[in-house]
């Protein structure tokens, strides 16, 4: 008789994690990455075409180090958690007043961070004014369509949306009589919080993305809930147009 291994897998400690951070313990912190984690940066003087690049301990230590220094408060929000994949949105802020705003995905693996990628904002120069506590059971906007709607939150001039598809969801069905465009032609940076998206481009290629994942889909697709069970999804791409009718600001 062949025995068998039922150890579980690490799984990823959210509640240290944030706790980690909003204590700024940044020995706390590190020891929540791989020792070949990356981190991936976007924000005003670094786009996301060349964003600020973390490689390694080493490097990821000292800009931990750095941060927890500074005399500012943070603040989780938004945290959910998934098998390989977790996202949050940070709100930290100065003595002064002047707040900054992250938006962060981390990728996972063996219940440590692998990767982690962001976009951050500041008060003085990105526009984002005054940021808040905010949650999608009261969103700033709802955007109603067969089979589901979008929910936005506000931020400044930035949106994050939660999507809620339910089964027999197709964009190219329930969502293009609306925008009137051949193909979706909104970028998306999303979290796939439960269920699965099949997306296909343009040129036929596809791909499936599960609860778990993190999924960058360029503009010129089209996508649809695979399955029985409906599809949550949080994105910090190009919500602000998503199912709105076109010339309607």
């Amino acid at each position: 008789m062949t025995a068998t291994d039922t150890t579980a897998a690490p799984t990823f400690d959210a509640a240290a994690f944030r706790r980690a951070v909003e204590e700024r313990d940044a020995a706390a912190m590190l020891a929540m990455y791989t020792d070949d984690a990356e981190i991936v940066i976007a924000d005003r003087d670094a786009q996301p075409s060349h964003p600020h690049s973390l490689q390694g301990r080493d490097e990821i230590s000292t800009f931990l180090d750095d941060l927890c220094r500074r005399d500012m408060t943070h603040q989780l929000d938004h945290f959910v958690v998934g098998r390989d994949g977790a996202a949050y949105i940070e709100t930290c802020e100065y003595p002064d007043g002047t707040e900054v705003l992250f938006a962060s995905v981390l990728d996972l693996r063996d219940g440590r961070i692998s990767r982690q990628s962001g976009v951050q904002a500041w008060d003085a120069d990105e526009g984002v004014g005054s940021a808040t506590v905010k949650h999608f059971s009261d969103a700033d906007e709802v955007r109603p369509f067969s089979h589901g709607r979008a929910e936005l939150v506000r931020f400044g001039d930035r949106e994050i949306g939660r999507f809620m598809l339910d089964p027999g969801w197709r964009w190219s069905q329930d969502v293009k009589p609306i925008v009137g465009t051949d193909l979706c032609e909104s970028s998306h940076f999303n979290y796939i919080v439960s269920g699965t998206i099949r997306i296909e481009m343009a040129d036929g290629t596809s791909f499936d993305a599960k609860a778990g994942d993190v999924a960058t889909i360029p503009p010129g697709h089209d996508a649809w809930v695979v399955g029985d069970e409906p599809v949550v999804a949080v994105d910090w791409g190009m919500v602000a147009s998503y199912a709105k009718e076109a010339g309607v600001r």
